[in-house]
């Protein structure tokens, strides 16, 4: 199964430590230049994210038909432009990514999108965590990782975790 990773999804979860999680569900996860290179410039940074690693299994692509970026570079940064672009040419599963705009823009072209709280959800489903709850308060606190509370609550609630 062929999933197209947006930056920020890798990020977060490299942050966290559970970056591996996305190699458990999907086995091939695909990113663009342009994700590569926010990525690096981002760990490169005195920011949060300084001295991250792109995992070794992240495969790189070059999005050869730009053509469909042009509608889209006004609403989304590069990262979630290629992201898009790459996952049509690659007729991939599904696009990670938690930007609502690139989500949306994503849907209207006929790709299913997964978010990180998804992505969670389905590796406590499958048995690759125990629970979510821990995973998530690092996202909220460790990588400023800004969620719904209405989001968590219900996520919380449908694996169980809720009190």
């Amino acid at each position: 199964m062929i999933v197209v990773a947006d930056t920020s999804v890798l990020l977060n979860l490299t942050l966290v430590g559970q970056v591996q999680l996305l190699q458990q569900l999907f086995g091939s996860v695909c990113i663009p230049e342009a994700v590569r290179r926010e990525f690096e410039r981002l760990s490169a940074s005195a920011g949060r994210f300084s001295g991250l690693e792109l995992p070794e299994w992240i495969q790189i692509h070059e999005v050869r038909d730009l053509s469909t970026a042009e509608s889209m570079n006004k609403l989304l940064d590069p990262g979630e432009t290629e992201a898009i672009c790459l996952a049509l040419e690659m007729k991939a599963f599904a696009v990670l990514m938690d930007e609502s705009e690139g989500r949306s823009v994503a849907r209207s072209h006929g790709l299913q999108t997964i978010g990180i709280l998804g992505i969670l959800l389905e590796s406590k489903r499958q048995g690759h965590l125990t629970a979510i709850k821990p995973v998530i308060e690092s996202l909220l606190n460790k990588a400023k990782f800004r969620l719904a509370a209405a989001l968590v609550k219900q996520a919380l609630r449908d694996c169980g975790e809720m009190e």
